[in-house]
C-alpha cells in the first residue's frame, strides 16, 4: 500500500514508537548513501560516455589506416594469408581483466598484453595476416620468425612493418573500447537499480514510516488524555467519598457527644431541666 496516508500496521506503544523512529533513521541514512552512490556512478557514467565517443572516433580512423596498410601490403607482396595460417599455433596477444571498485560496483578493465616464455621471445599476431616475434630480453626489438624469414625481404618490408604497428594500435583501441562498453552497460543497469531504490525509499518507505510515527504519537496522546480524564474522575470520586465519610464521622461524633451529655445529666438528676419533656406531677 502506497500513498499519502499509508502506514505500517502496528500496535501503538512506546516500544513501537522507538522501533519506528530507528527504522526511519535507518531509511534516511540509506537514502542519503544511495543518493551519493547514484551521483558518483552518474558522474563516472558521463565520463565513460565521453570516452566511448572519443574511442569510437579514434577507432574509425585507426581501422581506416589499418585496412589501407593491409591493402598496401597485399598490393606489394601479394596474398600472404596462407603463410600466417601455416605458422599460427596459439594466440600470443591476450587480454587480461582487472576489477575497479567504483562506489561498491566492480567494473572490469580490459588490458592487452603479449604472452611469451620468461619474457624473452613474444609472438604477436596482427589482424588478420600480419605476424612477428618480439625479443624482450634486452628491450623490445623485432626478431625474425623462421616461417617468415624471407617475408618482405625482397619487397614490401616497410609496408609490412607499418601494418604491424597499425594493427597493434587497432587491437589496443579495440580492447579499450570493449572495456568502456562493458563498464557502460554495467553502470547503466546499476544506476537504474539504484535510482529505483532511491525513489522507493524517498516516496514510499520514508512517508510510510513518518505516517506510522504520527499515528502512534496521536494514539499515545489520546491514551494520555483518556488516562488523565480517568484519573480526574477517580480523584473526584475519592474526594466525594472522603467528604461523605467526613460528614458521617462528624455526625457520629455529634451523636456521641449528645449521648454523653444526656447520660451525664441523667446521672445527676437534672434530666428534666436539660430536656423539653413535661413533668407529669406539675398541675399548672
Amino acid at each position: 500500500m502506497s500513498g499519502s496516508n499509508a502506514r505500517v500496521n502496528i500496535f501503538p506503544t512506546r516500544m513501537a514508537l522507538t522501533t519506528m523512529k530507528l527504522k526511519l533513521k535507518g531509511a534516511q541514512t540509506g537514502h542519503s548513501l544511495l543518493k551519493r552512490k547514484s551521483e558518483a556512478l552518474t558522474k563516472r557514467f558521463r565520463s565513460i560516455v565521453q570516452k566511448i565517443d572519443e574511442a569510437k572516433r579514434k577507432m574509425g580512423k585507426v581501422m581506416q589506416l589499418a585496412f589501407f596498410s593491409l591493402a598496401e601490403v597485399q598490393y606489394i607482396t601479394g596474398d600472404i594469408s596462407y603463410q600466417v595460417q601455416e605458422a599460427a599455433k596459439s594466440a600470443q596477444l591476450r587480454v587480461r581483466t582487472k576489477l575497479e571498485n567504483v562506489s561498491g560496483v566492480m567494473l572490469p578493465n580490459f588490458e592487452s598484453y603479449q604472452e611469451g616464455a620468461n619474457g624473452t621471445l613474444v609472438m604477436v599476431w596482427f589482424i588478420p595476416y600480419i605476424c612477428c616475434i618480439l625479443d624482450l630480453t634486452d628491450g623490445p626489438r623485432f626478431a625474425p620468425l623462421l616461417a617468415f624469414e624471407l617475408t618482405g625481404l625482397g619487397r614490401g618490408g616497410q609496408q609490412i612493418q607499418k601494418a604491424k604497428e597499425t594493427y597493434s594500435k587497432t587491437v589496443e583501441t579495440l580492447v579499450e573500447l570493449a572495456s568502456l562498453q562493458t563498464a557502460f552497460m554495467i553502470l547503466d543497469e546499476v544506476i537504474k537499480l539504484t535510482n529505483r531504490r532511491v525513489n522507493a525509499i524517498e516516496h514510499i518507505i520514508i512517508p510510510r514510516y513518518e505516517n506510522t510515527i504520527k499515528y502512534i504519537i496521536s494514539e499515545l496522546d489520546e491514551q494520555d488524555r483518556e488516562e488523565f480524564f480517568r484519573m480526574k474522575k477517580v480523584q473526584g470520586k475519592k474526594k466525594d467519598r472522603a467528604h461523605v465519610e467526613e460528614e458521617k464521622r462528624l455526625a457520629i461524633e455529634a451523636q456521641v457527644g449528645e449521648n454523653q451529655i444526656l447520660l451525664a445529666a441523667q446521672e445527676s438528676g437534672h434530666l428534666d431541666a436539660l430536656t423539653d419533656e413535661v413533668d407529669k406531677d406539675v398541675m399548672f
